[in-house]
């Protein structure tokens, strides 16, 4: 029986990352492990929240003391790493919490996992320690052909009516480090420091660089839900600059199969790069969430297009991203499910269908609930 600690499964992805595992290995011990930050939402695993394989533990991951006692107690045989600060706009207000947690909430995990793992008579067999990561580490690509390209993915995508490539750089996994925000920085040393626990101690690691994500359960300060909501409201959506960043999008619950495959079946000690093989300059994106929410609001064609208000750029502002997951598509055969008109039509709805969801962590109420709720133990 394998016992998995998911780190930040209360999150977006962490979230859908246990409700798959739990679902799919009942014969696995699941232990969801979360501080329950502002980003954290037990809420998003009502579902699944009684389920004998599963066992929520509130924790600060920095808390060495704390995870190096988990460890023993559970017996833990391997490590999905998904807690992390993530949101570029809070890094650069408040760049040392960034640097606390993604680092040494990092390096707090990989030396609980290193000192018990070889403690035990077999030491690392049968052990996994897996770190998800971001494509912002990268850098930034330039953005060659402005109005698009027939992306060289298309084939290896499904099928979409928007399959376009801005440039013909992509990230590949040797693309050198270059990263631009005190966020991506944090990432980067993160992922520098499961690299050298594998080179130094023979850690069983893999680390994998994702592209945007979108779907249900995102926090709504990031893009999407965030303009679904404001559309809904009639609030000003606001676009940094004129919109014309371009980013890669990947539905969410392709990126969980990408993290349930890469963790069964990746090779120790190597990087995957997933992406979406979809790329979309934010103004665009914006119109399509635009009509999208019109329509399933029964609101006349083009009605919320008012709202767009260009707003200053953020400091620092990436312009291009673009994954090249070819190797994972060649070496273990995963490639996006989803068209992605299929998958912003689900998340549109689902966002237009969980209005207390969204209401409750607007208002901030789920975040005094879990407080009063754990300062009575």
């Amino acid at each position: 029986m394998q016992s998995i600690i998911i780190t930040g499964g209360a999150g977006f992805i962490g979230s859908h990352v246990v409700r798959l595992f739990v679902n799919k290995y009942p014969n696995y011990r699941i232990i969801n492990v979360d501080k329950l930050t502002y980003a954290g939402n037990l809420a998003n695993l009502e579902d699944i929240e009684n389920a004998q394989n599963y066992r929520f533990v509130r924790a600060d991951i920095c808390d060495f003391d704390a995870m190096c006692a988990l460890m023993w107690e559970e017996k833990v045989t391997g490590i999905i790493h998904l807690a992390a600060e993530s949101h570029v706009d809070r890094s650069i207000k408040d760049p040392f919490t960034f640097a606390r947690t993604n680092v040494m909430g990092t390096l707090s995990l990989l030396q609980a996992a290193r000192l018990c793992w070889e403690s035990l008579p077999e030491k690392y067999e049968g052990k996994r320690f897996y770190h998800i990561s971001t494509d912002e580490v990268y850098g930034d690509l330039e953005i060659t052909h402005p109005e698009g390209i027939k992306s060289p993915f298309a084939d290896m995508a499904a099928p979409s009516g928007h399959n376009l490539a801005y440039g013909t750089d992509f990230f590949l996994e040797s693309t050198p480090y270059d990263p631009h925000s005190p966020y991506s920085a944090a990432k980067a040393a993160s992922d520098h420091f499961v690299r050298a626990f594998h080179d130094t101690y023979g850690m069983p690691t893999i680390v994998t660089n994702c592209s945007n994500n979108y779907g249900p359960y995102q926090f709504p300060e990031k893009l999407i839900p965030l303009f679904i909501n404001n559309i809904r409201k009639r609030i000003p959506l606001p676009v940094y600059g004129k919109g014309e960043n371009v980013r890669d999008w990947l539905y969410v619950e392709d990126h969980a199969r990408a993290i349930d495959l890469i963790f069964h079946s990746g090779e120790v000690g190597e990087t995957y790069n997933i992406g979406g093989f979809n790329e979309w300059k934010n103004i665009d994106l914006i119109k399509v969430i635009i009509a999208t929410v019109d329509r399933l609001l029964g609101n006349p064609e083009g009605h919320s297009l008012d709202l767009i208000t260009f707003v200053t750029d953020r400091a620092g502002h990436d312009l291009r991203y673009a994954i090249d997951s070819r190797k994972l598509q060649k070496e273990l055969g995963w490639e996006p499910s989803l068209q992605f008109e299929e998958g912003i039509e689900r998340t549109v709805r689902w966002y237009l269908d969980n209005q207390e969801w969204m209401d409750r962590i607007t208002s901030g109420d789920y975040e005094r609930y879990y407080e009063e709720m754990y300062n009575k133990r």
